[in-house]
């Protein structure tokens, strides 16, 4: 009797263990349905049941991978709302009508990235750790950096820069201008990061040189000189903010496909001053390596240690202050 009693057991924990494998592998397949390739999951998507957010003139259609997130959802959409009021407040209004955006869990404690599509209407996937918190929502800069590629039209691959710097330099300003981030404490990320987009031996200007740096700083640098050079010739009036708001006035946003001349004609005629095509012509073919030394100097903007002290006597500290101003719609 023992012996039938312990295969019993044997055999109970054994039906136990298969169903749990099979869980488990029935689960990792259906999140698997959500990170296949390079392509948004547009049909896999559109069958999972969604939260509808409606935000500055949007449809958010927000939906979650299969799998646990110890967060609330509701915190999890309050955060997607700050998000989305952050981009908003920049563009002065969402850049698109209606938008996807798939949640994935993943391992780990914080945001993990994402992608940005607009091939069958504006959607975007973000990787979010399962074991995230609150505070680690609060300190995201990736959900404000994908909704930003929505203002901008899909370009040729050469031209990655202007997706990816746009989105590098505006996420940080369209968050200070929100209220979540201080002035001083993405002017000093600035100073720390605007030279790993300097340009390296062998580089052969911002459309023929494909590295990391080069994508994303190198493009964050034009983003940068673009918005002083605006302000400068609009004595402080506008800056980048209303040429890319020009873009989205055009009727560019990431569900279309424009040339690269399309969308700074766009910028520029906003704006009324040539600036944007100029700054390509001169960073665009070939390595510019403009002094940040002597711009941070200009700018007023002081290392101090750890710190960042202002100087708002400097040449160009009323032009630092007003990018990072709210801009009124």
């Amino acid at each position: 009797m023992r012996s039938i009693s312990t295969y019993r057991l044997i055999a109970a924990a054994m039906l136990v263990a298969a169903i749990l494998i099979g869980i488990a592998f029935c689960r990792v397949d259906a999140q698997s349905e959500f990170m296949r390739g390079d392509r948004m999951p547009y049909d896999a998507f559109d069958r999972l049941p969604k939260t509808d957010l409606d935000i500055a003139g949007c449809t958010i259609h927000v939906a979650f991978a299969p799998g646990e997130i110890s967060l609330p959802r509701d915190r999890i959409l309050d955060w997607v709302r700050k998000s989305a009021k952050a981009v908003s407040t920049y563009y002065g209004r969402f850049p698109v009508d209606s938008l996807r955006l798939l949640l994935v869990p993943v391992d780990g404690q914080r945001v993990r990235g994402g992608t940005t599509w607009g091939y069958r209407g504006a959607a975007i996937r973000v990787l979010i750790g399962r074991e995230s918190d609150e505070d680690a929502l609060k300190r995201d800069w990736v959900m404000v950096h994908e909704m930003v590629h929505l203002a901008l039209p899909d370009l040729d691959d050469r031209y990655g820069w202007l997706s990816e710097g746009l989105a590098v330099y505006i996420e940080p300003i369209a968050r200070v201008e929100a209220g979540d981030l201080t002035a001083q404490e993405i002017w000093q990320a600035m100073m720390r990061d605007m030279p790993k987009g300097l340009p390296q031996a062998g580089d052969q200007g911002l459309d023929n040189t494909n590295t990391w740096g080069r994508k994303y700083w190198g493009g964050a640098l034009f983003g940068l000189l673009a918005d002083i050079e605006i302000r400068k010739r609009t004595g402080n009036r506008l800056g980048l903010q209303d040429a890319m708001r020009g873009v989205i006035a055009a009727g560019g946003n990431h569900e279309k496909d424009w040339s690269i001349e399309r969308v700074l004609a766009a910028a520029d005629k906003a704006t009324g001053v040539d600036v944007l095509r100029s700054l390509h012509d001169e960073m665009g073919p070939k390595p510019v390596t403009p002094d940040l030394a002597a711009l941070w100097r200009d700018l007023g903007l002081k290392a101090q240690g750890d710190n960042l002290a202002f100087d708002d006597a400097a040449p160009l500290a009323q032009i630092r202050k007003a990018i990072t101003e709210a801009h009124a719609r």
